[in-house]
């Protein structure tokens, strides 16, 4: 059997009826302190809290990816990424202090007694020390359908120019490559998170246009946000918020 760890937990309130949480997810690890981390936010976001405790999925058998193919070896990563989310929630409730399940027969999910709306996502790939790495997120709103998303890795550029909108890519393709990367990042996340909310399908969703947000992007950047929380004003009423050293974006 083998332990799949949700170390770095961390726990933000959007506003009065909407929160998130994001982990990472260790596979076959001891658990090492989980760092001291400082955070500084603006309103209306409440304080960031750190979660100092390990959550471990447990009866969870898996073979060593040595004996499996690579269609295998990519359907353990999926079932342990859904099996992190839905501890993740758990974590979640259990620090709001709700008692509920999750009701899944019908998108977007649900809790089946509160009724308030979930959301995950998952993302796998390379940090700066080229370690694979697992990152999982969940949102919970009361009122309305959210959307999140977490990336690990960059948008290539050749991706952007396939799926994004001709209006989006040209303004891309006026900012300077870094800040360029920067943003296409964000606007794929943007566009993922609104996938779920509006249920679109994925060539809808990647086809329209947030050229009209791409100034307030810029504007984050360039006032060097990356260590705390931005939010933006988005469209039909909804907002988003931007936790770049989580590398998630959602849109509540």
């Amino acid at each position: 059997m083998s332990l799949f760890p949700l170390k770095h937990i961390c726990y933000t309130q959007l506003n009065t009826s909407t929160w998130c949480a994001t982990a990472q997810l260790m596979s076959s690890s001891p658990p090492q302190p989980l760092p001291l981390l400082h955070f500084v936010f603006d309103n209306p976001l409440q304080p960031f809290l750190i979660n100092t405790d390990i959550r471990f999925i447990t009866n969870w058998q898996i073979a060593p990816y040595t004996t499996l193919t690579k269609p295998q070896i990519a359907q353990s990563k999926r079932q342990q990424q859904q099996h992190g989310v839905r501890l993740l929630l758990d974590s979640l409730l259990t620090n709001l202090n709700i008692k509920d399940s999750l009701e899944e027969s019908a998108y977007p999910y649900r809790l089946a007694n509160n009724r308030y709306y979930v959301c995950f996502s998952h993302s796998s790939g390379k940090d700066a020390s080229n370690i694979e790495i697992t990152r999982v997120a969940v949102a919970l709103s009361k009122y309305r359908a959210i959307g999140i998303d977490v990336e690990i890795q960059d948008i290539a550029w050749p991706v952007v120019q396939r799926f994004y909108h001709p209006a989006e890519i040209e303004i891309l393709n006026k900012l300077p490559t870094v800040q360029r990367d920067v943003i296409s990042k964000w606007l794929w996340q943007l566009k993922e998170s609104n996938i779920k909310i509006m249920q679109y399908t994925l060539a809808q969703g990647l086809g329209k246009s947030y050229a009209d947000i791409i100034p307030k992007l810029v504007d984050t950047v360039d006032k060097n946000c990356l260590a705390k929380i931005a939010v933006i004003t988005a469209h039909s009423g909804y907002e988003v918020a931007l936790l770049p050293s989580q590398q998630t974006l959602i849109v509540f």
